[in-house]
């Protein structure tokens, strides 16, 4: 009796090699390369990651890594763009509507320092690894940053038009301008929070806001500062 039950368990141990992996959907399993992707670069940078390792981590064969997204050009591009979309999406979902530009401007930077502090790895790729890479990831680099500062932008925008009847008229150019200061102290104040692990991405924004936005309140209200002569 013992010596069959071994060979059917055996048998089952085998069968369980030999059966194939549950199909998924194209976009699932696509999903599923670019999270081990993310991991990969994120760890070993683009040029050391090599598609082997992110097959394996992916648990699919490398063939079927480059039938899905192509190279491992594609496999960083496609990086890029789905944690822009998740980082974008969080601004604005945060930021929402309302009738204080402040407060939703508050919300949004406070979600975008949330998402750096909660997906190291993805911030990693974008703010650290993108910008050393080919022309194709520069240009998704610099798409992804015109997304974030176009909701930035907007939201200065609203805040300027709030504050039209002040000393100082600001228009749009004015409203690009502090949005990409803005975006440009943001991804270096990520660098910061590294430094600081103690600091809640609260405490990062309230800095950041009391360093533009209530200087741009003050600016709407007639204070403007000019060079000695």
């Amino acid at each position: 009796m013992s010596k069959i039950r071994r060979r059917v368990d055996r048998l089952a141990r085998v069968t369980d090699i030999d059966r194939p992996r549950r199909r998924l959907p194209r976009s699932v399993r696509e999903q599923e390369i670019i999270d081990a992707a993310l991991r990969v670069f994120a760890k070993r940078g683009y040029r050391a990651a090599v598609v082997d390792e992110i097959a394996d981590l992916a648990g699919i064969s490398k063939p079927m890594v480059y039938l899905y997204l192509g190279s491992k050009e594609g496999l960083f591009i496609a990086c890029i763009r789905r944690e822009t979309q998740r980082l974008v999406t969080a601004f604005r979902e945060a930021a929402g509507a309302g009738d204080d530009p402040a407060r939703r401007l508050w919300a949004g930077l406070t979600a975008f320092f949330g998402f750096v502090a909660a997906h190291r790895d993805s911030w990693v790729v974008l703010h650290r690894q993108a910008p050393e890479q080919s022309e194709a990831i520069a240009a998704e680099l610099a798409a992804a940053r015109r997304s974030v500062r176009a909701e930035v932008t907007g939201l200065i925008g609203d805040g300027i038009a709030r504050g039209a009847g002040g000393a100082v008229h600001l228009g749009r150019d004015d409203a690009d301008f502090v949005a990409h200061a803005l975006v440009g102290a943001a991804d270096s104040l990520t660098d910061w929070m590294e430094l600081h692990p103690g600091e809640p991405p609260e405490g990062v924004t309230l800095r950041l806001m009391n360093m533009t936005w209530v200087g741009m309140r003050n600016v709407l209200a007639g204070e403007v500062w000019a060079p000695p002569r």
